[in-house]
């Protein structure tokens, strides 16, 4: 592929309000990474088990599988825009409670579930919200380029912020690094508030639960879409088992805890910004296909822990897994937003949201328990196998083989306005 690739998709940053978007991932991302890392190790310090840290990390995910659908349905409804400025605003509020809980030594288990089931409750606000709202900054033919260049403000501000969370959290303690991210979602939801959209799709004179209906109806509509989801079910709950709970715990018992752990997350985010890149200029005339076939590479991850190998290792492992994990995520939210209907996009983003969620909080609680009766050796290969053979399963279908990127390109085009 030619240079040119990447630069055409650069000059999206000369539009204001896509410049100011980018800025807003860059800054709500650079603390949102820290946050979990922050969680982990503050409740393993505040009572030293893997159940109680399991318990916390699963509240935001269960809150979103609670919430998010109204979340989807109340952005097609209303205001994308408006729904990204409350859901920031929210959890700004939540971590920073969580922040003084932690400073004030006033922490406890249930206190801090509580507050990140708020969190989560803003996460499933936004998600499908900001899945509806990029085709309102900028034309369709700039999508795949949109969703690069954010994933890459995202994942260039994990990396940092990753990277940085170990350090701060050994330093100045799991609550300053608390109150940092809720500081950066407060900045975005100003940025966000500051931006002109263009005018949102306006949806079907229906009841509330007439939405939700028409919303499963054209999700279930397309068999790529459900059965990835299906599979991502089982690869999610892995993956935040991975991420939230076994990779602090296996580098706080067998390496150097926090600052490993960072380093580690920080191989992720640099091998998610790499993907951004190498995405700009990434042509594949079956986008599902390779996107299935990537999903692989995120087993190499706990394999790498369940040894554990060098550190070195375990986060190169990290930043291939995150390389594929970005070219995926891309692939896939520019498919959804060229196939589905504008006025429908944030209903079916979250049927998506809600689908590859809804084992998240088992599979945390799973592993936390499974941590402590088989090992962490054993719990680490279960998560990897978790990944491969749904994946496996997944290639079985036509419709995911088969989807090429003119059928995505040939699909309806915008044509209500509010």
């Amino acid at each position: 592929m030619s240079q040119p690739g990447i630069r055409e998709g650069l000059k999206l940053l000369n539009r204001p309000d896509f410049a100011k978007l980018f800025v807003a991932y860059l800054i709500s991302y650079f603390g949102t990474a820290m946050a979990p890392i922050a969680i982990a190790f503050g409740v393993l310090d505040l009572t030293g088990s893997t159940k109680d840290s399991a318990i916390v990390i699963a509240a935001p995910t269960t809150a979103q599988i609670v919430v998010i659908l109204i979340g989807g349905t109340l952005a097609d409804r209303s205001s994308r825009k408006h729904m990204l400025v409350i859901a920031d605003s929210l959890a700004m509020t939540s971590q920073i409670v969580i922040a003084y809980l932690f400073i004030s030594g006033n922490a406890t288990v249930p206190l801090l579930t509580i507050l990140m089931f708020i969190t989560g409750s803003a996460y499933a606000l936004h998600a499908p919200a900001a899945t509806g709202f990029i085709p309102q900054i900028v034309p369709r033919e700039d999508l795949q380029a949109a969703n690069a260049l954010l994933g890459a403000a995202r994942n260039s501000s994990f990396t940092l912020g990753a990277a940085m969370a170990g350090i701060l959290v050994a330093t100045i303690g799991a609550g300053m690094t608390m109150a940092i991210d809720g500081i950066s979602f407060g900045i975005s939801a100003l940025l966000i508030a500051s931006l002109r959209p263009r005018q949102q799709a306006a949806p079907e004179e229906a009841s509330f639960i007439e939405d939700l209906r028409l919303g499963w109806q054209e999700f279930i509509t397309h068999k790529w879409l459900w059965t990835i989801v299906l599979q991502f079910s089982l690869v999610v709950a892995a993956l935040d088992a991975v991420f939230g709970l076994l990779g602090p715990a296996v580098t706080k018992l067998q390496m150097n805890g926090a600052v490993d752990w960072g380093i580690i997350s920080a191989g992720l985010g640099l091998g998610t910004l790499t993907g951004g890149i190498l995405v700009l200029k990434l042509q594949v005339r079956r986008p599902m296909l390779f996107a299935t076939i990537c999903v692989f590479l995120f087993s190499l991850l706990p394999l790498a822990l369940a040894v554990p190998l060098s550190l070195a290792a375990i986060t190169a492992m990290a930043f291939l897994g995150g390389v594929a994990g970005e070219i995926f995520g891309v692939l896939w939210y520019t498919t959804l937003q060229k196939k589905i209907p504008p006025h429908l996009l944030s209903r079916v983003s979250a049927y998506d949201h809600l689908g590859s969620i809804c084992l998240a909080p088992l599979g945390i609680v799973v592993a936390g328990f499974l941590f402590e009766f088989l090992g962490s050796r054993e719990t680490l290969l279960i998560a990897a196998a978790t990944v491969v053979i749904p994946t496996l399963c997944v290639l079985c279908v036509r419709e995911v083989r088969e989807l090429t990127t003119d059928e995505v390109n040939q699909s309806h085009r915008e044509t209500r306005t509010a």
